[in-house]
């Protein structure tokens, strides 16, 4: 995860940073970098996400590979995130628009993968909606209105993952600032992930949660529940 939900937003040095993965040689697996999710400053609400559609087309063409849209709130605002990330020309999928990223946005990003331009446009698309897609887009469900559309913002299509935002959701049901420990196993915080996990699970998409292999860890604990 490539952090600028609070850090700095700064797309030169995300690209500098994407450089230097590749620079630094491939994966054991063999990949050209690993696999690179960003977080960004945008709430994730319906207008907030459609007034800053250009934050993830700046984004992507850093030559990064998914967005974990924060504090997402409604499925309006997933699917404007997955239309801002698709060329016009992509397939149609019912329940999407057309897609609004530009043409120019594929020249550093296909360097980047190691693709030819032609290429990198026709893989630049979320999977696993799209089966040759090799972008990851994601959900996280931090607060109350998040909640509350969460069965239905998982179900868009072009989101792959979702999670539930521990830190977050412990401001608003824990009622307290500073470090959510010693609250996520409250009987309302474990409510919570758990209608997370529901939803991803009826919605056939992956569930993003911290984990450990410490017993003694919270996160231990936690990954128990079903």
């Amino acid at each position: 995860t490539y952090e600028m939900e609070h850090g700095p937003l700064d797309f030169k040095e995300l690209r500098e940073f994407m450089r230097g993965l590749v620079d630094a040689g491939p994966t054991r697996t063999g990949h050209k970098t690993p696999a690179v999710i960003v977080t960004l400053p945008i709430s994730g609400t319906t207008d907030a996400v459609r007034a800053n559609a250009w934050m993830i087309q700046q984004t992507l063409a850093a030559g990064v590979h998914g967005i974990l849209l924060c504090n997402a709130e409604s499925p309006e605002a997933a699917r404007l995130m997955i239309e801002a990330s698709r060329y016009p020309f992509a397939p149609r999928v019912d329940g999407l628009a057309q897609g609004t990223r530009g043409n120019g946005s594929q020249g550093y990003a296909s360097r980047i993968w190691g693709v030819t331009p032609g290429e990198y446009m026709r893989i630049a698309d979320p999977w696993p909606m799209n089966p040759d897609g090799e972008l990851l887009f994601g959900l996280k469900i931090e607060n109350p209105r998040a909640d509350a559309n969460v069965e239905t913002s998982v179900r868009v299509p072009g989101i792959s993952f979702a999670e539930w935002g521990p830190g977050d959701h412990g401001f608003f049901i824990m009622g307290r600032p500073g470090t959510y420990k010693g609250g996520v196993g409250t009987e309302a915080m474990r409510a919570v992930r758990q209608r997370v996990l529901n939803a991803t699970k009826a919605a056939k998409v992956m569930f993003l949660n911290a984990c450990s292999d410490d017993p003694k860890s919270e996160n231990y604990v936690i990954n128990q529940i079903k």
